[in-house]
């Protein structure tokens, strides 16, 4: 009777309170947990040989650069050209739309849903005007700034929250000369500086996807 009433009151071990995980369940969390390691990065540009140097392809030649480093391709495929980049448990997906630069959302869009990529892993850049020849600023939200390529990725998301880095590259043009100086190729003290600069930037998309924005943030913002 003593030891009928010491089972009753007995704890139970806590393996006994854990119900078995249909396989079905467990492949969703793993899902789960795969996607947010997955990041997309767009390189901002317009395609053609005659845009391949030019400031305003800042955002091409910045995953080019990391695609090369690392010795992955570029495949062809809907809306653009991609390149998976695995680093530290992290899949980093960059992207070069083909939908030249006005209609970059769509592009993004299409991406973010098939690969099923959250907002906050999306990582998009750019040229800035208004920064100095090689400055940094990434920043979590803000304006389009008139650049064209945000402007329609705003619109096409609905919103202005989402990460994005923007490389200087100076306004040193003449009065009404903004899209020949935009689309022009970058002058000699600027492509001297470039494969630094470059270098910088490749290390930047890596700290995104493995310490943060936050924290990328403190380290590359104004160097």
């Amino acid at each position: 009777m003593i030891k009928w009433i010491q089972k009753l009151f007995s704890p139970v071990k806590t393996e006994d309170n854990i119900p078995n995980i249909k396989p079905e369940i467990q492949e969703n969390q793993n899902n789960i947990a795969s996607v947010s390691k997955k990041f997309l990065i767009v390189g901002l540009g317009n395609i053609g040989a005659e845009y391949v140097n030019t400031r305003h392809n800042i955002g091409f030649k910045i995953v080019d650069f990391l695609a090369r480093k690392e010795g992955i391709s570029f495949e062809t495929v809907k809306l653009g050209a991609l390149a998976e980049y695995k680093f530290k448990g992290r899949t980093f997906l960059l992207l070069k739309p083909n939908t030249y630069m006005n209609l970059s959302g769509k592009a993004v869009q299409y991406w973010m849903e098939k690969e099923k990529i959250p907002l906050e892993n999306i990582f998009v850049i750019t040229d800035d005007l208004n920064l100095s020849f090689g400055s940094i600023r990434i920043r979590l939200k803000g304006s389009d700034g008139g650049h064209n390529g945000l402007k329609n990725i705003n619109l096409v998301l609905n919103t202005q929250t989402y990460a994005r880095f923007r490389f200087g590259i100076s306004d040193e043009f003449k009065k009404g000369k903004q899209v020949n100086y935009v689309l022009g190729d970058w002058d000699d003290n600027e492509k001297a500086a470039l494969p630094e600069r470059l270098e910088t930037a490749s290390e930047i998309i890596k700290s995104f996807g493995t310490a943060g924005l936050e924290n990328t943030m403190t380290s590359f913002n104004g160097k």
